[in-house]
């Protein structure tokens, strides 16, 4: 993605993106220097600078002889906004959803395509709101979409939020020794037993089950429904009490 969509993407518009890679350009330069360059009119130029001025992009000051000069900030201030802006909605979106959640509804169904989609579905299941996902994790799919690298990351926010997971694995789709119990990952993984092949990722967050699919047929897809939930969770328990604990002879 360009520079200038990225910053469509954060909610610049088209002359604000123009004034302030102008303005990143210059270094420390007067308005009308900025305006100029950014193919602004002057005026433009000061209304310009008061925005972004608001959102931290851009500071001023005044010389002697009245002309205000365009200061731009380390760009860094982006990440430290957007930082803020996600610890907030962190807390902003459980109120919101348990709004949301009060009211009755029709089951929902959503299909992803993609890595993109996969990666989408993947972070919705950490606005869990009972802290606790249960999880059905085919490794040798998930290792090749979306990888080991990404689910690293996805974990590290799990644990971030407080989020615990009860994970079942499959013997038969094992790669490597990888994400074990960990009371510092707050995971605890058991194993079913070897007859049973467990071929796709499931988790159960809520009233959402999100189910991913292997590379080939590369989708996922996410049913709010509190009924299937309420089965899936079922189901999920039933082999978790017949299950062994990592560390014993069905990881092998």
């Amino acid at each position: 993605m360009e520079i200038d969509a990225q910053l469509q993407a954060l909610g610049l518009d088209e002359k604000e993106r123009r004034f302030y890679l102008a303005a990143l350009q210059l270094g420390s330069a007067s308005v009308t220097e900025v305006a100029t360059r950014a193919g602004v009119s002057r005026t433009n130029g000061y209304d310009l600078l008061e925005r972004l001025e608001r959102r931290g992009l851009v500071a001023q000051e005044g010389e002697a002889a009245g002309v205000r000069r365009v200061l731009p900030a380390d760009p860094s201030v982006l990440i430290r906004d957007w930082e803020r802006k996600r610890l907030m909605l962190d807390e902003l979106v459980p109120e919101l959803r348990s709004l949301y959640n009060g009211s009755p509804r029709k089951p929902r169904t959503r299909m992803y395509e993609g890595a993109e989609g996969i990666h989408r579905a993947l972070w919705e299941t950490l606005e869990c709101r009972s802290k606790l996902l249960l999880g059905v994790l085919s490794m040798h799919e998930l290792l090749e979409e979306p990888g080991a690298q990404w689910m690293d990351g996805f974990i590290a926010e799990r644990v971030r939020r407080g989020i615990r997971l009860n994970v079942l694995r499959s013997p038969a789709r094992e790669t490597e020794r990888i994400w074990p119990t960990s009371g510092g990952e707050l995971r605890e993984l058991r194993y079913v037993p070897a007859e049973l092949d467990l071929g796709m990722t499931m988790y159960i967050a809520d009233d959402k089950v999100t189910y991913v699919s292997s590379k080939e047929e590369n989708y996922a897809m996410v049913i709010e429904s509190r009924e299937l939930a309420s089965l899936n969770r079922s189901f999920f328990y039933s082999l978790w009490a017949g299950a062994v604990k990592s560390g014993g002879h069905a990881a092998a």
